[in-house]
């Protein structure tokens, strides 16, 4: 009997001990426990917006957000810091091969289709612009309103950004600049909101932001933005005309229609499928696809009602 009772401890005291040398910080389930995961702050009303609904449905699940720029936000998941991210891009394959060498299988979901918005003043009556002309402001090459619109009162631009490592950013460097650098007299802000914030206050200047910072909540149509500003209609064309020019609209989005428009992705580091896959299936389900529909981007899954709109 002694001896049973000595071997009892002993297996308790195994157990407890190998507990406590797991090196596994991350005890969640698929819809329980508490989890970090980073965000392109660009993102951050819609996914707070999942997020609520999300832990609303599951009261045993917690997840806490790092809203911040792209570039920090996969640093995070290379560090294992994370194991969702949101992203509008998938890892490279280097990012890739770097969490394969340490035994991780990370996986991209698309999300959802957003857009870049281009905003000015309400003052400015400028608003159609095409793709050439807009890499000529970004590199530097036009400086002034009048170089594009010859009849402009409005003088030098004032061309703002959110963060210098965001993902709009990268965006306009790769797809609308095609790799040529930036000029060194762009500003950045350091939100989405302080750049609306910024252009609705100064008449000279032009604002470079995510499309789902503009939805106007109170129209359930999505074909009105934010009051304060003007939303530019963007074309691909030599010559930007009312014919071939498009606001970020759902419909122009899904349809390819609108020039400026980029995937969201989550990306997923999560071996022991459990609150991070959890999270990315709501996600990804009906109901969490309603709310991007919701938002004024268009969700990856869910088919959108197209309404036919005119241009201003």
């Amino acid at each position: 009997m002694i001896k049973f009772k000595l071997l009892s401890i002993l297996f308790v005291i195994t157990l407890l001990s190998c507990q406590t040398k797991s090196n596994d910080k991350f005890t969640d389930t698929l819809t329980g426990g508490v989890i970090p995961i980073a965000v392109d702050a660009n993102f951050e009303p819609i996914i707070q917006e999942e997020l609520d609904v999300f832990e609303s449905m599951y009261p045993k699940a917690g997840v806490v957000p790092t809203y911040t720029d792209e570039v920090s936000a996969i640093n995070l998941l290379l560090k294992d810091s994370v194991r969702f991210a949101i992203t509008t891009r998938p890892l490279s394959s280097n990012e890739e091969n770097s969490l394969k060498s340490k035994k991780f299988s990370p996986r991209s979901f698309k999300l959802a289709i957003d857009g870049i918005a281009l905003i000015i003043n309400n003052q400015n009556n400028d608003s159609l612009i095409n793709v050439a002309n807009l890499q000529k402001i970004l590199t530097g090459k036009v400086k002034n309103w009048k170089e594009i619109f010859p009849k402009s009162k409005l003088g030098k631009m004032t061309v703002v950004f959110d963060n210098p490592n965001s993902s709009t950013v990268r965006f306009a460097i790769d797809s609308i600049c095609k790799g040529q650098s930036l000029s060194k007299e762009l500003n950045a802000q350091k939100t989405n909101l302080e750049v609306i914030n910024y252009v609705s206050k100064t008449p000279n200047a032009i604002g470079i932001i995510g499309v789902n910072w503009l939805n106007n909540r109170k129209d359930t149509t999505n074909l009105s933005f934010k009051s304060n500003i003007r939303v530019m209609s963007v074309s691909k064309e030599d010559i930007a005309t009312a014919g071939n020019s498009y606001k970020p609209y759902q419909a122009y989005l899904f349809y390819g229609n609108y020039p400026l428009s980029r995937s969201v992705y989550i990306i997923l580091n999560d071996p022991r499928s459990s609150l991070p896959s959890g999270l990315t299936n709501f996600m990804t389900s009906d109901r969490g696809q309603r709310i991007i529909l919701k938002s004024g981007i268009v969700p990856a899954t869910q088919p959108i009602r197209v309404v036919n709109i005119k241009n201003e």
